[in-house]
């Protein structure tokens, strides 16, 4: 049964950092693709990033514009997103999924970002 589980979601000020986490189980890690997305307050699904656990491959989305990184602690396991320079348009609840859509994903975790 997959389990993801997001944390490190919070309320922070436009240019500051996030680090958010997503612990996975349930399912072979070792050869998944584990994608973060995003779910707007319009309730819209943005995709943003993406990595190959097997091969350690990354592709993000390019209106993040460099500012988002996607990592992976194998031994975890844990796939975290460092989300840099926040803007208010971030706002958002933020998923790890292991398809594209965000289909099969995790309860979510809020950031908000705000002056």
């Amino acid at each position: 049964q997959v389990q993801l589980v997001e944390s490190g979601g919070g309320l922070v000020q436009p240019g500051e950092s996030l680090r958010l986490s997503c612990a996975a189980s349930g399912f072979r890690f070792s050869r998944s693709i584990i994608h973060w997305v995003r779910q707007t307050p319009g309730n819209n699904i943005e995709w943003l990033a993406r990595i190959d656990i097997a091969t350690g491959g990354e592709m993000y989305s390019k209106y993040l514009e460099g500012r988002f990184a996607i990592s992976v602690d194998s031994a975890t396991p844990t796939v975290y997103l460092q989300m840099n320079r926040l803007k208010t348009e971030d706002t958002a609840k933020y998923y790890c999924s292991i398809d594209s859509q965000g289909n099969t994903r995790g309860q979510g975790t809020q950031v908000t970002v705000s002056a």
